[in-house]
């Protein structure tokens, strides 16, 4: 597995990440054993660069993570988030209840991410969303103190404004942005994007197969258990989904010409855009692992990539990303 490079201090990872969400949350979880087993031969295939969260559970996922890096721990690169208040009790999502980057939350937060993960140093510590009432310098500040204290190696921010990331970088080298990035989410190129290469910050797609949709291989909400958040998401809706399928006709005549998947051809126009980019696509299963790991040696022509940013113009694209609550954590 080729490896990049994320920010100014040089964090090297592997080339392609490993999101671990869906093994354990919104999208119906997997069996642990198959989740761990799928986490190892990622490890196996040079997919070194895990993504994790507090919230994913809550809690759960991390607890996952920690089982499976137990004894390779010094092959891995643990990435993971706080930001959100929890409650105590519910299910799922049902306890998310906003956002919460006060310092001592911060603090609670990377001593829980700390004990879970069963590590004793955090490789990079994202703030999931933004905090409206905490200024952004003062989290970065608390954050920058993990740093000193050893218990956080890297410090980044997710879902953030080109503004609040310059911000953010006055006080405090920032070494990655994690925002959702795909074919068919193209925002970032509108600022923030740009916003990074100015200021030397790496850039982390999630979501980089459209939640599983680029891969062509989910044609209908159907096969969505009752707890799959995907199942209200606009782009999920049985006409946005037959819009946008037909636009997935025209990436599969790409494909065919490099003999590579749907998802392949999703995940290498991703990492076309530039080397300072590192998507991190879920895998619940090892045949989508491998799978996923192939598009790290798919070189595509400029003509291919241009043409494929012309099918994917957003003005194409049927359904929003979100609703409109979800959109109210994003910073603008």
């Amino acid at each position: 597995m080729k490896t990049r490079y994320l920010g100014k201090d040089k964090f090297q990872v592997s080339a392609l990440g490993l999101g671990c969400m869906g093994m354990s949350f919104a999208y119906g979880g997997a069996e642990e054993s198959e989740a761990i087993n799928t986490i190892h031969a990622a490890v196996d295939l040079g997919v070194t660069f895990l993504d994790s969260a507090e919230v994913y559970g809550p809690y759960d996922n991390e607890v996952l993570v920690g089982k499976a890096i137990k004894g390779i721990r010094d092959k891995v690169q643990i990435a993971t988030k706080f930001g959100f208040r929890i409650l105590p009790s519910g299910h799922g999502l049902e306890r998310m209840a906003g956002v919460d980057s006060r310092p001592e939350h911060i603090r609670e937060a990377v001593e829980g991410s700390l004990k879970r993960l069963n590590i004793e140093t955090i490789d990079l510590l994202y703030q999931h969303r933004v905090d409206p009432s905490v200024p952004v310098e003062d989290v970065v500040g608390t954050m920058a103190d993990l740093i000193k204290e050893g218990k956080v190696r890297h410090i980044g921010l997710s879902e953030v404004s080109a503004d609040t990331l310059r911000r953010a970088c006055k006080v405090y080298p920032i070494t990655a942005v994690q925002t959702e990035y795909s074919l068919w989410t193209r925002e970032p190129e509108e600022s923030i994007l740009n916003a990074c290469r100015e200021l030397g910050v790496g850039f982390v797609p999630y979501s980089p197969l459209g939640r599983g949709f680029l891969t062509g291989k989910i044609t209908d909400s159907s096969g969505f258990g009752e707890d799959d958040f995907r199942r209200n998401l606009p782009r999920f809706q049985k006409a946005a989904m037959q819009k946008n399928q037909q636009l997935l006709g025209q990436l599969q005549d790409v494909a065919d010409k490099y003999r590579c998947s749907l998802a392949q051809l999703a995940l290498a126009w991703v990492m076309s855009k530039g080397d300072d980019i590192v998507p991190i696509p879920g895998a619940r299963k090892i045949a989508h692992l491998q799978d996923n790991a192939g598009a790290v040696s798919l070189n595509l022509s400029d003509s291919d990539i241009k043409f494929v940013d012309h099918v994917f113009t957003p003005d194409n694209i049927q359904g929003q990303r979100y609703n409109q609550g979800d959109f109210n954590l994003i910073d603008k």
